[in-house]
């Protein structure tokens, strides 16, 4: 498929606090926050605020600025917490801030200042989906950290506490839409999302993420394609898992084999795009070798499915992407991909990655035949 840009696009409002930068998840060996003594120089946890302090000076001052209508975010009460999460893992998360901060698991650290950009976080998506639902504007951004596709109802993982999106689609359903589909592009599997919505049919949730498997205990959903959800749910979830370097080629053919078909036959009447650029070619966390081109066909797609199913309206929510640079970047091409710009506004500093989507072909292929057989709403694809 071809989507043909639009001669006057829609204005994105985007939703950001600067609260939200006060989460400092401190030093150490990458993600760990250890200290082994012997290296004179710590790195900072790749979920730092200057990954996010680039991301919101190249909207504010890059070529896509004029598009851009920017809002305040406000922190999220207790009490709307409790329509995703348990109260008891919220009740965990308040009395942890109080006692000072911990490791809630692997890599998540709650430290003084975190609960606050939490609550900052999940207040703005809420804001921003509120914004959309209410009519003012069609496309809405939540620019936000700490991310969220990772919490669970239950659980913190993945450098996740509140699940962000989560809980915007749980307002969009309180407030009256049918059937919601949640498309995930970060590289790794929003298996907090899924698990939220899993044993539900009125909200589709596809996660297209690079191939990791599970990675302990906060994280023991595989990300695999038999995960297809419980009960009800039972065909509701859609796991994408593409092996390494996929590239650009590969994740367009993801999109439009997998992806597109599956969204056109559950007829959603609201999209939320969950989005990550840690799948970008020089990402730490990544390997999946997207470039802006890429991004910029993916947000070029997201944008179609949106105007054919839920006339226009859109909530992006803000993941992952740890290259300082680059992320930054490949944000501006994603939503001039969703602006159906006519053509690129930012070169690409990296321009050219070398890529062979031979083998993610034939993944997607097999992926499409085992939703053929398994997947009862879906063997027509």
């Amino acid at each position: 498929m071809d989507p043909s840009p639009s001669l006057s696009p829609e204005l994105l409002h985007i939703f950001w606090h600067e609260g939200m930068l006060s989460h400092d998840p401190g030093t150490g060996v990458f993600d760990t926050g250890h200290d082994p003594v012997f290296l004179e120089v710590l790195e900072k946890h790749p979920e730092n605020a200057d990954r996010v302090r680039n991301m919101v000076s190249i909207l504010r001052k890059g070529p896509i600025s004029r598009f851009i209508s920017w809002h305040t975010g406000r922190p999220a009460q207790i009490s709307e917490l409790h329509s995703f999460h348990s109260r008891e893992y919220i009740n965990y998360l308040v009395q942890a801030d109080k006692d000072g901060g911990k490791e809630l698991c692997c890599g998540t650290f709650l430290n003084p200042g975190s609960w606050g950009a939490c609550l900052l976080a999940a207040g703005s998506t809420l804001s921003a989906m509120k914004y959309v639902l209410d009519g003012h504007g069609k496309l809405a951004y939540a620019l936000v950290r700490p991310p969220g596709h990772h919490a669970q109802p239950s659980q913190a993982d993945g450098y996740c506490f509140l699940n962000n999106a989560g809980l915007a689609v749980q307002l969009a359903l309180d407030s009256g839409c049918q059937n919601v589909v949640v498309i995930d592009t970060d590289v790794h599997h929003g298996n907090g999302t899924a698990e939220g919505f899993y044993h539900l049919s009125n909200v589709l949730t596809i996660s297209l993420h690079m191939n990791h498997g599970s990675w302990g205990p906060s994280h023991p959903q595989s990300g695999s394609i038999d995960e297809v959800g419980h009960n009800d749910g039972f065909g509701y979830n859609l796991n994408i898992p593409l092996p390494n370097g996929a590239g650009d080629k590969g994740y367009m053919y993801a999109m439009n084999e997998l992806i597109f078909p599956a969204v056109q036959e559950f007829k959603p009447n609201f999209v939320v795009w969950v989005i990550g650029q840690d799948s970008s070619a020089f990402d730490p966390n990544g390997r999946q070798c997207l470039t802006m081109a890429g991004y910029r066909s993916i947000g070029h797609i997201i944008r179609k499915l949106s105007d054919e199913h839920s006339n226009g309206r859109l909530l992006i929510v803000q993941e992952g992407g740890y290259h300082l640079t680059y992320s930054a970047y490949c944000l501006h091409a994603t939503l001039e991909g969703v602006l159906n710009l006519p053509g690129p506004l930012l070169a690409d500093p990296i321009a050219y990655y070398p890529e062979d989507e031979s083998f993610t072909v034939k993944v997607v292929d097999r992926i499409k035949q085992y939703w053929n057989v398994t997947i009862p709403w879906l063997k027509e694809i």
